[in-house]
């Protein structure tokens, strides 16, 4: 097992990502995602990612509808970069890994295919903020909460409140943020979101909408 001591703003982060496509998933900014990886070309990722820097860029297909079919699909041009600060091998030949979030990227260009895996050369220009905690506050926090105790009702999440209630207003939005099943369109939307307020601002109507009878899926963090 290794644990790393990295924070998100511990080092530059490489032109150059490998960037790994998941429908649904998202991961933003000192967000942490576990991610169960057995595919073939995504173990050549993580043992290249390994030694150069423990970066990988998560970014989702664009096509609508789930899962694309196609080997390569087109992927939406804004992602997160994230980290890895604790890396296992199972017995199996799976890796489990942790990335933690460091900045969202746009991608300017996509590179060639190596070992499977596909990569791209990433701008972070316009996320220069990403690195630092989000001083701004939650504009109605009441009004998120209720809207998260309505919408874990209607899905039948169950939950611990202490901790949710409890949670300060940036590690609040963007654990909820990754964690409900909202579908990718939403998860799009949440990380293009400038700021906290805004994010929850929309979360907050994300959640509203579901109860009054909108839809979302949840898709798990396994490729």
């Amino acid at each position: 097992m290794m644990d790393a001591a990295s924070t998100s703003g511990s080092s530059a982060l490489p032109d150059v990502l490998p960037i790994f496509p998941l429908t649904g998933v998202l991961l933003l900014p000192r967000g942490r995602l576990p991610l169960n990886i057995f595919e073939p070309r995504y173990l050549n990722m993580t043992e290249d990612a390994l030694g150069a820097g423990r970066v990988i860029g998560m970014v989702q297909p664009a096509e609508a509808g789930g899962e694309s079919t196609a080997e390569n699909p087109e992927v939406y041009k804004i992602g997160c970069a994230g980290r890895m600060i604790s890396f296992a091998e199972t017995g199996d030949g799976r890796f489990l890994l942790t990335l933690l979030g460091v900045s969202r990227f746009r991608i300017a260009s996509e590179l060639g295919v190596t070992r499977g895996y596909r990569r791209a050369r990433a701008s972070y220009a316009s996320y220069a903020g990403d690195r630092e905690e989000d001083s701004e506050r939650i504009a109605d926090r009441e009004r998120l909460l209720a809207a998260v105790r309505g919408f874990f009702k209607a899905k039948e999440i169950k939950a611990e409140w202490k901790p949710i209630t409890e949670s300060v207003d940036e590690a609040l939005v963007t654990t909820l943020s990754m964690v409900c099943p909202f579908d990718p369109g939403e998860k799009q939307a949440l990380l293009e979101c400038n700021g906290l307020r805004a994010r929850a601002e929309l979360l907050t109507v994300i959640m509203e909408l579901a109860v009054r009878g909108g839809n979302s899926e949840a898709t798990g963090a396994r490729h």
